[in-house]
């Protein structure tokens, strides 16, 4: 079976760790070296790689001609350089004085050695590259004013210049030339640069950008702008068309203004139009399909808006967004059912045997198993990452070591932000050891007898980076005793190993859970997942000596609660999952199964089929069971390759299990009929992410109707792109990658200025 390996447990210093040294002025202050690129680097991760090199020096130039940076960047401009392919394979810099090309690699070095000693010709270190409201108010006697001086024919001293032949303006200063101050002093610069572009267009007028583009043009820009907006809604706001400095860009880009109201009119409905069109054509096209559903309240959120997401899981592995639905509220299990067939008969209209299950963050006992029990055709499931995810919810619970470490963590932190000496000592020691200095989390209104788990992590979480800082202030001077219980519990060491095994215990399902959401794993995947977390929390139990009868008893309680037959009934069907036996053969892995869960492998069978081909599907099993798979065609399909994002392990083509029963297996005859429909079923609701400002929309019929036309524009959209990351995920990463690039622009002038 295949597994997915997550790191364990963090490090934690105890009492008995030695203070930092004293000066910290003497850590090394070499630049530190950047990360080797794994081997398996590719042509695509180096283009990724030059990408956003480019991109970086891009910002860094902006930066620099604002008067934010080095001067020479006014000089030297970044370019990209494409292979013959089209492929990114190098990044240069181009002095935009010479057109010479320089290497990239460091920019400082590349200034120093080219402009400064003259090496380039068009540069003159006695002119100033800023423009001309910037010049030092010396003067401004030119050659060509000292010409009109001289008394040239037809020409009078005091007169001035004849309409047809308006002066140049003043050239950059020459040397051994004489000036006159000019008399407003330096606010006449700006005046005299306005004076200069007047004369610019007099003498050599030129069309607007605006009155260059075809209407074709204009029309397709403001297509693209408008999708755009629809596929960014919620994080662009529609009013910002309305802006003046928008209405400006898109002025100077020769494109007319758009308003608010002409987005949210007809362009909508065209766009909604269209993009429905698309999605019922995919829908109409599959023989079958899963709804998936997500946004569900639970009991405790009951006074919060719920904004349900309806998508459509496609064989082909698309999702489809179908609507969007809001409650408000908890809502019960009769209006799930409710909302899950009207989705149904929507979709289906008569024929709701195109719709072979349903899988649903919440409600899986209830609303799932009646729509199930109704239609012996369906297989419906809760989502795998809200189970997984409540295992923290049922160790907190039901294990008495969370509670100790949740109080004892109480009191610390208590006593940290209420105390004044205590508090200003940690918080040196905290800004001596990490830069930083900030007090620990406390719940508002905690009290340390029922709680939330997930509410108390955070101050579990700082408690245990404080470690340290907590022990040095134990052994600081001016530390005096405030409470004996709390100074007892800082000096345990027993206390710091069961904080230490609880935020281990919990980062591990957290690890586990936040994999499951970002791969979306199909329903075969479900029991070697759980087994995955079975095998870690053993192990976690016997790292830190817990009572592992007590721990696998919460496991198994929330095992079965999730558990559905056809876990077990797709894990044997996925040839994914055919075990080599010694003599050649793939077979399907019956021997991980427990005898309960092997009947359920003939249960569901065949409940899926009619009761004709029931004996028969149940031959087929036995001779599926025996023969298995041709090894070539087993082989293919587990056939995996490297993610050159992630560096993992994954399956090469995630079809092919589906793709094998239907056009290779087909002796199976009624097998084959429920391997394709159960195959490729997800076990996860995880998707597309609602945003708030969606449901602030909808307060009125009309609010409703447009903001579920965007929801459909916007997550379709982003299905298509495989983009399923949030915006403050993207944001996150976008700053993360400019900081980066600053990182090395400043590691390399730090470097550059300590060579010889």
């Amino acid at each position: 079976m295949s597994k997915l390996h997550f790191s364990t447990t963090p490090t934690i210093f105890f009492p008995h760790i030695s203070p930092p040294p004293k000066n910290l002025q003497q850590m090394s202050s070499t630049p530190p070296q950047s990360p080797q690129p794994p081997p398996e680097s590719t042509e695509s991760t180096a283009a990724k790689t030059l990408t956003k090199r480019y991109e970086g020096l891009m910002m860094v130039r902006t930066k620099a001609i604002k008067g934010k940076g080095a001067w020479y960047w006014t000089h030297l401009q970044p370019i990209l350089i494409n292979s013959d392919t089209g492929v990114p394979n190098a990044v240069k810099l181009r002095c935009c004085l010479c057109d010479a090309v320089f290497s990239a690699s460091n920019p400082s070095r590349t200034a120093s050695e080219h402009l400064k000693p003259g090496t380039c010709p068009s540069f003159n270190h006695d002119q100033n590259p800023q423009p001309i409201s910037s010049f030092s108010p010396t003067g401004m006697m030119t050659s060509s004013h000292r010409k009109r001086n001289s008394g040239g024919s037809g020409s009078r001293p005091g007169s001035g210049p004849e309409p047809d032949h308006i002066p140049a303006l003043p050239a950059p200063p020459v040397h051994n030339q004489q000036y006159v101050k000019l008399s407003g002093g330096k606010d006449d610069l700006t005046a005299l640069a306005m004076l200069e572009d007047s004369v610019k267009r007099l003498k050599s007028p030129k069309t607007l950008p605006g009155q260059t583009l075809t209407k074709m043009q204009v029309d397709s820009s403001l297509e693209l702008l408008t999708d755009w907006l629809y596929e960014n809604c919620g994080s662009v706001a529609f009013s910002s068309v309305t802006h003046p400095k928008f209405k400006v860009f898109l002025n100077q880009l020769g494109l007319p203004a758009i308003s608010s109201q002409e987005i949210a009119g007809n362009r909508l409905d065209s766009k909604y139009l269209n993009a429905k069109a698309e999605s019922e054509a995919r829908i109409r096209d599959a023989l079958f399909f899963q709804v998936s559903c997500n946004g569900w309240r639970s009991r405790n959120q009951e006074s919060q808006q719920s904004q349900l997401n309806l998508s459509v899981n496609l064989p082909n592995g698309m999702r489809v967004f179908w609507k969007g639905v809001f409650a408000n509220g908890y809502v019960f299990s009769k209006f799930v059912e409710d909302v899950l067939m009207e989705t149904m008969i929507e979709i289906c209209g008569n024929n709701l045997e195109k719709c072979v299950g349903i899988v649903s963050d919440k409600f899986k006992s209830t609303a799932l198993t009646n729509i199930e029990n109704q239609h012996q055709w369906m297989i419906n499931l809760g989502c795998q990452f809200q189970g997984v995810y409540s295992l923290i919810k049922d160790f907190s619970k039901e294990l008495p070591l969370f509670k100790n470490v949740v109080d004892n963590c109480f009191k610390v932190a208590n006593l940290v932000n209420t105390s004044s000496q205590i508090r200003n000592l940690f918080l040196k020691y905290q800004f001596q050891e990490s830069g930083r200095a900030r007090l620990m989390r406390v719940p508002f209104g905690f009290v340390g007898n029922e709680f939330e788990f997930e509410r108390v992590f955070g101050m579990v979480e700082d408690v245990l980076s404080s470690a340290r800082t907590l022990q040095l202030v134990l052994h600081d001077e001016g530390y005096q005793k405030v409470s004996m219980e709390v100074d007892e519990t800082i000096r345990n060491p027993q206390f710091w190993r069961e904080v230490e095994a609880v935020h281990s215990l919990v980062k591990l399902v957290k690890d586990m859970a936040q994999e499951i959401e970002k791969e979306r794993p199909r329903i075969g995947q479900c029991l070697p997942l759980w087994e995955e977390v079975r095998v870690k929390v053993k192990d976690w139990c016997m790292k830190f000596q817990m009572n592992e009868i007590v721990v696998e008893k919460v496991f198994d309680k929330r095992f079965k609660k999730n558990y559905h037959p056809a876990w077990s009934t797709a894990f044997i069907l996925d040839p994914f999952y055919l075990i080599k036996d010694r003599s050649g053969k793939y077979l399907p892995p019956f021997k991980y199964l427990t005898p309960d869960q092997e009947k359920d492998v003939d249960k569901l069978i065949t409940r899926l089929v009619s009761r004709e081909e029931a004996h028969i599907a149940l031959m087929e099993l036995m001779k599926w069971r025996t023969d298995g798979l041709d090894p070539v065609y087993a082989q293919a399909v587990q056939l995996k390759q490297r993610d050159p994002v992630t560096g993992k392990m994954k399956i090469a083509n995630p079809q092919s299990s589906r793709l094998v029963w239907e056009t290779y297996l087909t002796e199976f005859s009624s097998l084959r009929k429920v391997a394709v429909r159960l195959i490729f079923l997800h076990a996860t609701s995880c998707g597309f992410e609602s945003n708030s400002s969606f449901s602030k929309w909808a307060r009125s019929k009309t609010g409703v109707e447009k903001a579920q036309k965007l929801m459909f524009i916007a997550a379709n959209s982003r299905s298509e792109r495989r983009d399923l990351c949030n915006d403050d995920e993207k944001d996150g990463d976008f700053f993360a990658m400019a900081n980066d690039e600053d990182d090395n622009m400043i590691n390399e002038v730090l470097f550059d200025a300590s060579s010889p």
